[in-house]
């Protein structure tokens, strides 16, 4: 097991990244858990595949699970599964020093946490990430949210869990398009600042995707120790440094408002869709040479990712995905930062970027497929 320490002034906590971690909950969370019962939310697929063994994991210790179990998928992170869960743990008696543990995916790491930061004011919750996505991005760092009409994640909280265990074992039982989406992010953190782990991506991505543990490991550790990084040195994205952890997020979540939040499209399959269009729309602000945007779109190409917009087989322009971003949580006074890339390791916030000349670039790229040298 490996431990990367989250530093915050009077709130650090720990990542604990390795195999069977999921087997040892309980004796992980340890003098965490006060009381005889605890609350765990997770959704339907996700139950059906654990819950046996978080049962057991926590009788070990003495303590029950008291389940609440959700639908799967995008569409619970609302108004009225908020609800749900904050008449759930009302019910079940939670006190602001118990721990609420979220087991499953982004959407319920989101969503328990939300509720963890209103309920009584602020509760105490664990994050068990059962997705690579979940596990090297949403799950560290705080960032709690639902959706709403106009987009998502526009309703939310600052919220920091108590403790992460990812247990990279459970990344065996995910579907292979699933665990390609989570891929994404490992990757994002090379072209942020670290142009050395993309090559070590490049070299080993297919490994990880194959089954290859060791690689599953370094991957989530080095992703978490980066983000970790961040999250303490800005951690309520007031410096423009945890921004640059939102590389591809523009433009990927106006390609997710265009399809709807479907499960047409993944968040981390319009991430890497939305790295790409950064890197070539960074090419044509003569910010990046054009071999180093084909080399990370090759990359996700080799991964069997989609690195083209124009694969989407959207009936929109440009004008309309650029609208989208209009709604981005980004957005200050009238204008919106983007992340662009003057080379792979070298993300920078950009605060010049006209809306129209972004709107202009995507016709181009939903017109056309971008090959690869």
């Amino acid at each position: 097991m490996r431990t990367i320490d989250v530093e915050l002034a009077g709130r650090p906590y720990e990542v604990r990244v390795g195999p069977g971690l999921l087997e040892r909950l309980g004796a992980q969370c340890g003098s965490m858990l006060r009381k005889a019962t605890v609350p765990v939310i997770t959704d339907a697929h996700v139950a059906s595949l654990y819950r046996g063994k978080v049962d057991a994991a926590l009788a070990a210790v003495g303590k029950e699970a008291r389940w609440l179990v959700l639908p799967a998928g995008e569409q619970t992170k609302s108004w009225a599964h908020l609800a749900h869960v904050i008449d759930f743990l009302l019910a079940e008696g939670v006190d602001r020093n118990d721990r609420i543990v979220a087991l499953g995916g982004g959407v319920i790491g989101d969503l328990t946490g939300f509720a963890a930061a209103i309920l009584k004011r602020g509760c105490g919750f664990v994050q068990v990430p059962t997705t690579l996505l979940a596990q090297v991005d949403s799950s560290v760092g705080g960032k709690t949210a639902i959706n709403v009409p106009m987009g998502k994640n526009l309703v939310g909280a600052f919220h920091q869990p108590a403790l992460v265990l990812a247990d990279t074992d459970v990344l065996s039982t995910l579907p292979p398009r699933e665990l390609r989406a989570g891929y994404a992010e490992v990757v994002k953190y090379g072209l942020i600042d670290d142009a050395d782990f993309f090559t070590w991506c490049e070299a080993n991505g297919p490994a990880l995707l194959g089954g290859d543990a060791d690689a599953r490991i370094e991957a989530v550790s080095r992703s978490v120790a980066a983000k970790a990084r961040v999250v303490a040195a800005d951690e309520r994205e007031t410096t423009g440094t945890r921004a640059l952890l939102n590389l591809g997020h523009t433009f990927g979540h106006a390609l997710e408002a265009e399809t709807g939040y479907s499960s047409d499209l993944l968040h981390g399959e319009a991430v890497a869709i939305g790295m790409v269009l950064a890197a070539r729309y960074s090419v044509r602000r003569g910010l990046m040479a054009q071999h180093e945007a084909d080399r990370i779109a090759a990359h996700f190409k080799a991964c069997d990712m989609k690195a083209e917009v124009s694969e989407l087989g959207l009936e929109c322009g440009g004008q309309k995905l650029a609208d989208h971003m209009l709604h981005d949580k980004k957005m200050d006074a009238g204008t919106l930062p983007f992340l662009l890339m003057r080379g792979i390791g070298q993300t920078f916030l950009a605060k010049d970027v006209e809306i129209g000349d972004v709107s202009e670039f995507l016709d181009g790229e939903l017109r056309s497929h971008h090959l690869a040298d």
